[in-house]
């Protein structure tokens, strides 16, 4: 089953998964006046309108669904989505307005497929306390790793490592080479792990299996890509949890700096959330990381002045370093051009389309009433693509960055209490690659490739590229 079509039989699984379950929910515990609620099509029985708001589309555009909806409805309309009554946001005030009151007003409600899939301590859905403190522990790592000069000069190890093993190479699957970076970038920094481990390959591939599943059919039946997943994290937790008891027992005064390490003085998880947590960082520093990288070398051949700009820019700053010197956080803090671009691709390319949340109690929001037990969807990548938020919002511009005021009206990583904990450090390990690869590369794309929202962001054809190996001193 190609990741194109999944969503579709995804869309109608979770559909009649839970329409049976909340359609009393739905009928009768929500008979709020209509003219309180947003105008909307709360669609077909039992599926809602899910199949057509899942429908795969191109990550920098707006999907046909949410075009006609808001010409049809506004920005702010009702649907039936995912098996449950919903409220779907493509308005910034409002969206900001439901990050900034997690906990309050609203929480964060995952389909119960993705909990089963994810753990039931994942960050993602737990709330309250228990929430504070698993964001607690991995925020405060996060802020000692992305200056730590031992974790800096891993990840420049690895890109050159990488960059060098392609100057043979007329043509690379980038997406692929992308995500094997970052997951190898992630492993050495939560458990000091090398890539040549097989420890490290049995892990990568059974995490590679979780990530299938993640975005399948999840449909609990033996040899299916869900049933397959589950398996997967089931074997990853039991991975992390003999690395813990391992590290315990046969550690003591042995200094690894790996998160792992850090985990286990934390008197305040037990085991089974240390591994949870393991996973989540995982889970995020690969993925939404190499993402990122993918989409940055996607769009930087739409916009020929930037990646002049970004090359200038890098190579400044290796002009004055001597032959062999490393990379360093003072470095990173001058690559302002590169945090351009990666804003901006973070704004163009959506990596995260919309995220869940319920309604805890009636919430009253300008005129509209958002039922308590509703889902609510704020959809990121309706406002970053907004015409009258951003000039020219489809073209990929780095520049629109020089202006402060861009920034308080993009959403990539979320806000309020879920603010992505690594943003900084999955920016820190962009900008290092980029460095390498734009002093030593030039490249060309397929025209038919291009990113895609399934709705978790894909290349149609695994971004290959055509390379070119920049010769030293000619630029």
């Amino acid at each position: 089953m190609t990741a194109e079509f999944m969503p579709v039989y995804l869309a109608l699984f979770l559909g009649l998964y839970f329409s049976l379950k909340l359609l009393w929910i739905s009928i009768f515990k929500h008979k709020s006046p209509d003219s309180q609620l947003p105008k909307g099509n709360m669609g077909w029985p039992l599926v809602g309108e899910t199949l057509a708001f899942l429908k795969p589309h191109k990550s920098n555009s707006i999907s046909n669904f949410l075009q006609e909806h808001c010409s049809r409805y506004g920005k702010v309309f009702k649907s039936h989505l995912f098996g449950t009554p919903t409220i779907v946001s493509c308005d910034l005030e409002l969206n900001i307005f439901i990050l900034q009151n997690e906990e309050r007003l609203f929480l964060s409600s995952y389909p119960k497929p993705v909990q089963d899939i994810l753990g039931k301590l994942s960050m993602m859905h737990v709330s309250g306390e228990l929430h504070k403190k698993l964001r607690s522990v991995a925020i405060s790592f996060i802020n000692v790793s992305k200056s730590r000069h031992e974790f800096l000069h891993y990840v420049e190890k690895l890109s050159l490592s990488l960059i060098g093993s392609w100057k043979e190479k007329k043509r690379i699957l980038f997406f692929k080479e992308a995500k094997e970076f970052t997951f190898y970038v992630t492993l050495k920094n939560l458990l000091n792990m090398e890539p040549g481990d097989p420890l490290a390959v049995k892990f990568f591939e059974d995490f590679l299996t979780f990530m299938k599943g993640f975005v399948s059919l999840p449909l609990y039946i033996p040899g299916t890509a869900y049933a397959k997943a589950v398996k997967a994290r089931t074997r990853i937790s039991s991975t992390l949890m003999e690395m813990i008891k391992k590290r315990r027992k046969f550690g003591s005064g042995q200094v690894n700096g790996d998160f792992l390490d850090d985990i286990l003085m934390k008197e305040c998880l037990n085991d089974e959330e240390r591994a949870s947590v393991l996973l989540d960082l995982f889970l995020a520093g690969y993925e939404t990381t190499s993402g990122l990288i993918a989409l940055i070398v996607y769009s930087l051949k739409q916009a020929p002045l930037a990646l002049q700009r970004l090359k200038e820019e890098h190579q400044t700053i290796r002009k004055r370093k001597k032959d062999g010197d490393a990379l360093n956080f003072e470095d990173y803090k001058e690559m302002e051009f590169a945090s351009y671009v990666i804003n901006e691709t973070l704004r163009y390319g959506n990596l995260v389309k919309f995220v869940h949340r319920k309604a805890v109690k009636d919430v009253k929001f300008k005129d509209y009433l958002i039922p308590a037990g509703w889902q609510v969807l704020p959809i990121f990548s309706a406002t970053h693509l907004d015409p009258t938020l951003h000039h020219n919002p489809f073209e990929f511009n780095p520049h629109r960055w020089t202006d402060p005021a861009t920034s308080k009206k993009v959403t990539p990583f979320g806000g309020g209490l879920r603010y992505c904990p690594g943003m900084e450090i999955g920016k820190l390990e962009t900008a290092f690659f980029l460095h390498h690869f734009v002093l030593n590369f030039r490249w060309k794309l397929k025209e038919d490739d291009y990113p895609m929202s399934c709705p978790y962001m894909e290349f149609k054809g695994g971004l290959e590229l055509e390379l070119e190996l920049i010769e030293k001193n000619k630029g």
